[in-house]
């Protein structure tokens, strides 16, 4: 697929998702089905609430992941920046969007060394899909992808739904596990893998991990889907009816969250898929996360500026130590062990 045709598909994914009344799935994340029960007594000052997270040797300012995210070259520059300059100043993580135009063709979509200059402390995360490891990609291109960002650790997406309905998706993905763990196994850095809004279900989690995966991000459905994304870039009645039909497939997030972490109990898990706010941050690491992440809900922002970026996250995190203040919870191996309940109205 020549550089063109790949930025064109990228800008058109990024306008689609924008607009979340062509892009969002109908499934519930599965958050509204609990409530934490509330403490009227903390015993804590709200100021003193640690949110500190420690993964892959880096020390985060709270839980969260500002997760993959791309668009056509000449926009996806600015976003990269805009939200490496917000981890930076936040302390919180960042994974990039896929990095296959950048291995590919010569535009590198802002994906340089200049990204970690600008964020020199935050945990990196550098990506591309699975389906390109049974169609040549292998070290090479892996290194390649830690190396051009300075990455901590590497994503391979899994998005078998997504190319099944795309015009042109890679149809092929046999292989693909035991491509993953000929990756994990010769990678100087961690290997995390993680869908694209269908979920993971603890028996694919758990045969990852085997293969020597080191962490897992369910990628749950409830926020964008990428089969109606793919949908509203349908060229012809026949595919878009096709596409349409998967709109709401997937493993809601917070039910992958709780398979994969029963299947892998040791195993670092993001939550990410549809969530809204920190309040579900809370719910999913006390559901079994060690960090949680968001894409579509700031994308607006970050199309704007890393201040906006910035000022998104900052209500996420207040939003967190309130959850956590409210539970009488003085850190998050304490949320992670806050009474929460089946909400009886969902």
């Amino acid at each position: 697929m020549n550089k063109q045709t790949l930025v064109n598909r990228k800008n058109d994914h990024l306008d689609i998702v924008l607009d979340p009344t062509r892009a969002t799935s109908a499934t519930s994340t599965g958050f509204d089905a609990f409530v934490f029960e509330h403490c009227a007594i903390p015993e804590l000052h709200l100021d003193q609430i640690d949110l500190h997270a420690n993964v892959f040797g880096r020390r985060l300012q709270a839980p969260l992941l500002i997760s993959s995210m791309t668009g056509g070259a000449a926009r996806s520059t600015a976003i990269n920046a805009n939200l490496a300059e917000a981890a930076q100043r936040l302390g919180i993580a960042m994974a990039v969007g896929s990095q296959r135009v950048a291995l590919e063709t010569a535009g590198d979509q802002g994906l340089t060394e200049q990204l970690r200059q600008v964020a020199p402390d935050i945990l990196l995360l550098a990506n591309f899909g699975a389906a390109q490891l049974v169609r040549g990609y292998g070290l090479d291109e892996a290194r390649r992808a830690v190396e051009m960002i300075e990455a901590d650790a590497l994503i391979v997406h899994l998005n078998p739904l997504q190319e099944a309905v795309q015009p042109g998706g890679d149809r092929d993905w046999r292989g693909v596990l035991k491509a993953i763990e000929m990756l994990a196994g010769g990678l100087s850095v961690p290997v995390v893998i993680k869908e694209v809004g269908a979920g993971i279900s603890g028996k694919v989690a758990r045969q990852l991990v085997d293969a020597g995966v080191a962490a897992i991000d369910v990628a749950g459905a409830g926020g964008t889907s990428w089969a109606a994304v793919e949908a509203e870039r349908a060229a012809s009645e026949h595919e878009r009816d096709v596409a349409r039909a998967f709109a709401n497939w997937g493993i809601p997030t917070a039910a992958s969250l709780l398979t994969v972490r029963e299947a892998c109990p040791d195993t670092p898990l993001i939550a990410s898929g549809g969530v809204r706010d920190g309040v579900e941050v809370a719910k999913a690491i006390r559901l079994g996360a060690d960090l949680v992440g968001q894409a579509a809900g700031v994308l607006q922002a970050a199309l704007h500026s890393s201040e906006a970026v910035e000022a998104h996250f900052r209500v996420l995190i207040d939003q967190l130590r309130i959850a956590c203040f409210c539970t009488g919870s003085v850190d998050l191996a304490a949320l992670r062990q806050a009474p929460l309940l089946r909400n009886s109205t969902s």
